[in-house]
């Protein structure tokens, strides 16, 4: 089953064109209206961010936060940036800047930035046999209180540059 999660299409603050991402990369190769294609995968999160260019002039470009695997189990979250508005004064990285050239408009390019929140996790003290251990009774006695470790969290927010094509752009 293929979880989605749709996110608006939203402009960041100034402050972010201004600073420079962590992971540096070209623009993507165009992708045509009507194809779906992947912008990027974070497995610590187990989700792919897919991308689409709908060909409508109100909503030209989609992209989802989809699941990797049913089974894969998550050492981060992914999180709504509209929601949680990221900033590096709340403690967010700007990790990622990923532009793609829409193929039939060449005017027009979808850019997704990616947010991250690292988190200060720390491996368990080590026993007294010199290893690294969680005890279950331990663990649930510390989940039942809330007092669970801070987890890493991704965000990704989009918008469109340059001007639209003309013609109706209506997807076949």
């Amino acid at each position: 089953m293929r979880a989605l999660v749709l996110f608006a299409a939203l402009a960041l603050p100034v402050a972010a064109a201004d600073t420079k991402p962590e992971i540096t990369r070209a623009a993507a190769k165009p992708q045509a209206v009507g194809a779906v294609h992947t912008l990027r995968t974070i497995p610590e999160a187990c989700a792919r961010i897919e991308g689409l260019f709908t060909g409508q002039a109100a909503e030209p470009y989609k992209f989802a936060v989809v699941r990797t695997s049913p089974n894969c189990q998550p050492r981060a979250r992914f999180v709504d940036a509209a929601k949680t508005k990221p900033s590096e004064q709340s403690g967010w990285k700007f990790n990622d800047l990923i532009r793609v050239p829409n193929a039939t408009c060449a005017s027009q390019q979808a850019v997704v930035r990616v947010w991250r929140k690292p988190a200060d996790a720390a491996p368990p003290k080590l026993d007294a046999q010199g290893r690294s251990r969680i005890y279950l009774k331990e663990a649930t006695d510390a989940a039942k209180k809330g007092d669970l470790g801070a987890v890493p969290m991704y965000a990704a927010a989009m918008s469109i540059e340059g001007k639209a094509c003309g013609g109706s752009g209506s997807v076949p």
